[in-house]
């Protein structure tokens, strides 16, 4: 596997990062656990979860993720070895302050994570999206509060979009406090919808690390969804199909299936490898309900394709 730094950060991250929404909710604590091993045996220390998840799920709650990673961390202990990465936002607990970016839902949703997490400090600690009700320097402010406190060591953002981005890096420079470090956009071949170019430069210019989420358009550039086949059960199947079950979205999955076949590697591998062609990006958040999906992103962590390749696919996906 190899690693990047991420931001302007001293954090080395393997460039793939494994995303854990699905841990308490499609995969339970035993594999979720494997899947960890798994993770790190390939190289991977970079590991991304949220306080919320997995609260939508009927046999779940908020938190629950995080719980799995700190038993997991506990006993496997290698906490030191491991770049950890929470969110902050979604709603933790009744009143006004349940939820948002204000300084007061901030510094005590942290103490839930470490608790949960098995961890008195969080490597990177980002806010899951924007608060409208909040100006960016009380929720930068308080971040900074929290590196001064030794809980965090770096702040990031997800579902920015550029405006967003640049007055919380104005505010940054106004108030003299740290700075959003790392983006989380939705971002794949198929869909560049919220992060276009103007997003990609901003983060390139600023030196912003960006770990893109749903790297695999939710599996579809797997190459599981077939042309003129009966669609799998999943439980995105709507949103695929109305997203990507089109001329469009076959036109670039065939391309994508090309290469992995004159390539002999699984499509997800050249899905992936082509968002890592972009210098841009950091570290794709992979995810996983079992070790064999976990096996078809893995190779992208010592994987590069041409710059022949590189052009046949954004061509065909008009990036």
């Amino acid at each position: 596997m190899e690693y990047r730094v991420l931001g302007k950060t001293d954090l080395k991250v393997s460039i793939l990062c494994l995303g854990t929404m699905q841990f308490g909710w499609t995969a339970d604590e035993n594999t979720s656990h494997a899947i960890l091993d798994a993770f790190v045996d390939a190289g991977g220390n970079f590991i991304d979860t949220a306080n919320v998840y997995s609260r939508w799920s009927p046999d779940s709650y908020a938190g629950k993720s995080e719980e799995i990673i700190g038993r997991w961390l506990e006993r496997r202990g290698n906490r030191n070895n491991i770049i950890l990465a929470t969110k902050v936002h979604a709603r933790m607990w009744d009143g006004p302050d349940g939820d948002g970016l204000s300084r007061a839902h901030i510094l005590k949703a942290v103490d839930g994570s470490l608790a949960r997490l098995k961890t008195d400090y969080i490597d990177l600690y980002q806010t899951h999206d924007t608060d409208p009700a909040i100006a960016h320097e009380e929720t930068l402010g308080a971040m900074d509060t929290l590196v001064t406190q030794g809980k965090v060591r770096c702040a990031g953002c997800s579902n920015y979009a550029a405006k967003d981005l640049k007055q919380a890096l104005s505010a940054s420079r106004n108030e003299g406090v740290i700075r959003l470090e790392s983006l989380q956009p939705y971002y794949n071949l198929a869909d560049n919808s919220e992060c276009g170019p103007d997003l990609l430069e901003l983060c390139q210019k600023e030196q912003i690390g960006i770990m893109p989420y749903s790297p695999l358009a939710m599996g579809f550039l797997t190459g599981k969804y077939k042309q003129g086949e009966t669609l799998p059960d999943s439980i995105r199947i709507e949103t695929v199909k109305k997203k990507f079950l089109n001329p469009r979205g076959f036109e670039i999955l065939n391309e994508v299936l090309a290469v992995a076949t004159d390539r002999h590697v699984p499509p997800a591998t050249v899905a992936l490898a082509w968002l890592l062609s972009n210098p841009a990006i950091t570290s794709p958040i992979i995810g996983a309900n079992t070790l064999d999906q976990l096996a078809e992103s893995i190779p992208a962590g010592m994987f590069k394709l041409t710059d022949e390749e590189v052009q046949r696919l954004s061509t065909v996906a008009g990036q």
